[in-house]
């Protein structure tokens, strides 16, 4: 598995997998506190997305994102 370089297209690919099939699409958070690095994974069995971080400033994208994938989920909108 490898991990996606730019946060921009990580968002896209993501969301992109998650409207496809939101009923089979999960994701992870971890911190690892020996490398310092936030690693996220979305998927749904068939593709997985990684990206990994050590920046402070990616946080307040990473909280963005998941705010609206959270909208996403449960609004009623099909």
């Amino acid at each position: 598995m490898t991990y996606i370089k730019s946060w921009e297209d990580f968002e896209k690919a993501a969301e992109k997998l998650y409207l496809a099939n939101p009923m089979k699409v999960r994701y992870t958070m971890k911190y690892r506190h020996t490398d310092g690095a936030l690693v996220l994974k979305f998927t749904d069995d068939a593709v997985c997305l990684q990206y990994r971080t050590e920046v402070q400033q990616d946080l307040k994208k990473i909280d963005r994102f998941m705010t609206n994938l959270m909208r996403h989920m449960v609004s009623s909108d099909k």
